[in-house]
């Protein structure tokens, strides 16, 4: 997992006093033991109000954490390009406007933030009250690269903060324990207009917040994003860090058997016999064809068409010639009682219809 939103609060160096406000102590080996349940390897350590511009302590905790966290830091509007270089190398990868606690001159940090980009690629990350994001809007959309923490604080912003997002703005899912929103919609919301958006951040030790992170907020962020779970607690944050992806090899708990013959199970193990196309039965015709009828010469034009009928004393259905007359069927045309045979036993006072 990459938490990309950790404040760091190293006892060694001095505190800026914030609103009457001053945090307890946070090193290094208490995030590492909050954490050790949850496979952090990576970040980004975040400055705070409470910090000022002090970078000692920056590189200092980037250099003792090693390979795969970065920093984001605040800058005095007069600093060099020298000094946004040596922090680049340090593995410094941002600023952040601290809008909702610090304040400041927003020409300026614009004008810095464009400065730094040129020179080291750093985008901006904004800490913003919601009731300010719009009103701000036409300054924001001037930033190159940009992300917002804590999802914009409030419902109020979030048609401006899903405006940012549909035009390539990252959004941190981190402080659920200080905005006041409804977390699981907004996520959602966030995450159908750009599942490249969301980045996980815990935002311990949480200072000022309702409440710390829970291990119970990832299970919030598992329900809003579903399966692009690795993306919301790794792989957005890494690409926006200009970090190395980190290699992935899935495994299918449920894998698909492989079928009989293939590399995995050799053809002599299978349980069939293969025959030739050539070898198979030849299948019976499926239909029996009519014979060929030859047709009869065709009828001359003009003349009338033939229709032979019977003549007087012919029975319709005469039988074969050949078959002799059968005395005990007085229906056959050749039995002498037939009244229809003309020849011997006819009655010869009897007329048909004939004549």
């Amino acid at each position: 997992m990459f938490d990309a939103h950790v404040h760091i609060i190293d006892p060694r160096y001095p505190l800026v006093e914030n609103e009457g406000y001053l945090p307890d102590p946070y090193t290094i080996g208490d995030y590492r033991k909050r954490m050790s349940r949850l496979g952090i390897d990576g970040g980004a350590v975040v400055i705070g109000s409470f910090q000022g511009t002090d970078q000692s302590w920056l590189t200092a905790a980037l250099a003792e954490l090693g390979e795969g966290w970065v920093g984001v830091t605040n800058l005095h509007v007069d600093a060099t390009d020298e000094e946004i270089l040596a922090l680049d190398r340090a593995g410094v990868r941002a600023l952040r406007f601290n809008l909702k606690r610090g304040g400041g001159d927003i020409v300026g940090l614009t004008m810095l933030a464009l400065r730094a980009y040129e020179l080291a690629g750093w985008h901006v990350e904004l800490y913003i009250d919601g009731s300010m994001l719009g009103s701000l809007e036409p300054v924001i959309t001037k930033l190159p690269v940009l992300a917002i923490d804590h999802m914009g604080m409030s419902d109020e912003c979030l048609p401006y903060l899903l405006n940012l997002v549909d035009r390539g703005a990252k959004v941190k899912a981190s402080g659920f324990g200080r905005v006041a929103m409804d977390v699981g919609m907004a996520l959602r919301k966030i995450h159908a207009v750009s599942p490249e958006a969301l980045m996980f951040g815990s935002d311990l030790p949480g200072t000022r917040a309702g409440r710390p992170f829970r291990d119970t907020d990832i299970d919030v962020i598992a329900t809003a994003v579903g399966s692009d779970l690795h993306r919301v607690l790794d792989d957005n944050a890494r690409a926006f860090y200009r970090l190395p992806a980190k290699e992935r090899h899935l495994q299918d708990p449920n894998p698909t058997l492989p079928m009989p013959g293939s590399a995995a199970r050799p053809e002599s193990d299978s349980p069939t016999l293969r025959l030739h196309r050539s070898e198979l039965p030849t299948p019976p015709p499926s239909t029996v064809p009519f014979p060929i009828i030859q047709p009869g010469p065709p009828r001359q034009p003009g003349r009338p068409r033939q229709i032979s009928r019977p003549r007087p004393g012919q029975p319709r259905n005469p039988v074969d010639p050949g078959t002799p007359a059968d005395p005990r069927n007085p229906a056959d045309p050749r039995n002498p009682a037939n009244p229809r045979n003309p020849g011997e036993g006819r009655n010869p006072h009897r007329r048909n219809r004939f004549g």
